[in-house]
Order: structure tokens, then sequence, then C-alpha cells
């Protein structure tokens, strides 16, 4: 039976996905329990063969469309639209997965009466990448091995998970937080295929770096789903030049102006930092703003 489906975008990183894979190849769940979408925004390296190279150990499916800018939301929509499973598992390309990665995941969604958000847990990531760390990080893990680097990095602590101090705040059960969707990072998540599909899985309007998979959060949120941190689904991101920030502040904007809530207003502070993605919830509860479903219904009531 096949029990989740592993979406991944990707852009010209046949190096990064080739580890990616080989990790997905080594899961304790059986190959034919999963299947994974290779989501290709239009690369123009050696990906297709990679790909193809995969074709013997994991049930592995290939999606092209042309290169007409940044496009990872439809990209991602055309996994979602073609995923069999009913949990849909959202990895980058340049994220490892240890072994029990999707076994991780599905213990959470097996175990749950609601719907749920799972955010897996992601070493190695930084939001600038450093240099210097990234050399070290070259030099110390071996992404061949993706176990034997995380096992490294849970004795010795270094570089743990950019969101730390948020759950060290929220703790790993956050679901009753007004803004759980803030740290929604699409790059080691899952949920139920159904309910992105009910709530209009990504918005193809974001066509420039930034905030796409939290206003995915935030529709799934209002759609009922539970956030919750899942220890045990463990990533390495592997350091690589990231994508451009310019239109990150356009894209907050334009979320806003989208839902026009207070709470959602507050994504215009995040581009000069008084309010963001680790501060928002604490923001929420000092402005004493109403969540998006009263104010609608006062509104209503208006």
């Amino acid at each position: 039976m096949l029990r989740c489906s592993v979406v991944i975008p990707t852009y010209n990183r046949e190096r990064l996905l080739r580890y990616t894979l080989q990790s997905l190849a080594r899961q304790t769940l059986p190959a034919d329990q999963f299947e994974v979408l290779i989501c290709d925004d239009g690369s123009s390296d050696g990906t297709r063969g990679v790909v193809e190279s995969f074709a013997d150990c994991l049930n592995i499916r290939y999606f092209y469309q042309e290169d007409q800018g940044f496009r990872a939301a439809r990209a991602r929509n055309t996994g979602i639209e073609n995923a069999a499973a009913d949990i849909c598992v959202m990895l980058d390309c340049g994220v490892i997965a240890h072994s029990g990665f999707l076994q991780a995941h599905l213990d959470s969604h097996d175990g749950a009466d609601v719907p749920l958000a799972v955010i897996g847990y992601v070493y190695c990531f930084m939001i600038d990448p450093d240099p210097v760390g990234a050399a070290e990080m070259d030099r110390l893990l071996d992404y061949d091995d993706p176990d034997a680097s995380i096992a490294l990095l849970r004795e010795t602590g270094r570089w743990p998970d950019l969101r730390d101090a948020y759950y060290a705040t929220y703790g790993d059960d956050f679901g009753g937080e007004p803004a759980p969707w803030s740290v929604f990072w699409t790059c080691n998540v899952s949920t139920s295929t159904a309910l992105l599909r009910q709530v209009g899985m990504f918005d193809e309007s974001f066509t420039a770096w930034g905030g796409e998979d939290m206003d995915l959060g935030y529709r799934l949120h209002r759609g009922g789903a539970y956030f919750t941190l899942n220890r045990d689904a463990l990533s390495l991101h592997v350091p690589h030049e990231r994508e451009s920030k310019q239109g990150e502040g356009n894209n907050y904007d334009y979320m806003a102006d989208k839902y026009g809530t207070p709470i959602m207003n507050l994504l215009r502070e995040f581009t000069g930092m008084r309010v963001h993605p680790f501060n928002i919830n604490d923001v929420i509860k000092e402005r004493g703003l109403p969540s998006c479903d009263q104010y609608e219904a006062q509104a209503v009531a208006r």
C-alpha cells in the first residue's frame, strides 16, 4: 500500500538532488510504500538523468515545466496534483533524510485524531549561508551517509535547526499558538494530500523566493490542521547558494493584502524585522489581536 508521496521541487541542482534521492533510497519504510515526485522548474543540467538513475530502486516520477523564472509554487503543485498517497511529504532538493525520516512522519499522522501539519527537524539550515561554516560542514559531514552525519550533529550539538529558539519558547506541540504557520517551511514537512488540495495548494502568484510556504501553512491552519514538530523526522540541509531574496518583502505585502486581517497585516513588518516568524505569536498576544476567524466573523456581523 502506498502510504506517502514525497514531493521535491528542483532547478539545476543535480548534485544536491542525487544526495536527496540517495537518502530516500535508504529509508526503513519499504520502497513500495512511498513514491517520489520530482518537480523540475526548467532545469538545463543533468537533472533528468539523475532521476532516471534511481528508477530501479525508487518508485519515482519526473515532471518538467519550461523555465519561465521562479515557479517553485507551480512545480510543487504539479507534485501535489499527481500524488497518489494520502500523505504528502514535502522535501527540498539538497535536504537529505535520515533513514527513519518517512516512517517518523507517518507515525505522527497515524497517531493523530485531527489533520496534522508536521514539521521535521533540519540540521545545518541557515538563513544566509556562511562560507566558513559551509566549508566546515563539507569537511566534517558525510552527505553520502546521513545517519552518521546526523548522529555526529546530535552528539556535538553543532548546527541545530534554525528554529530551535522558537521550539524552546513554544515547545514541540505549538499548534495552539495564534500563528503556528510562521515556521511551516516546506524543506521538511508533511500533511494530508486531501487537505492540501482542499485549501488550494500553493499560491502560484508567488514568483520570487519567500513566503509561499507560510502562505500555504496559514491556509492549512485555517483549514483545521494542527501544527507540531516531530524531532525524529530528521534531515540535514546540505549548504548551497540560496535563491535571491529580492522580492521577499513584496510577497509579504501581497499576503497581507490578500487576507486583510490584523494578524496577516503584521507581515508588512517582516521586512524591517520588527516582527518575524519567531516572535509573531508574542506580538499577536501583546497587541491583543483577534484570530483571523474572529476578525472575519466580526466583519460579517458589522
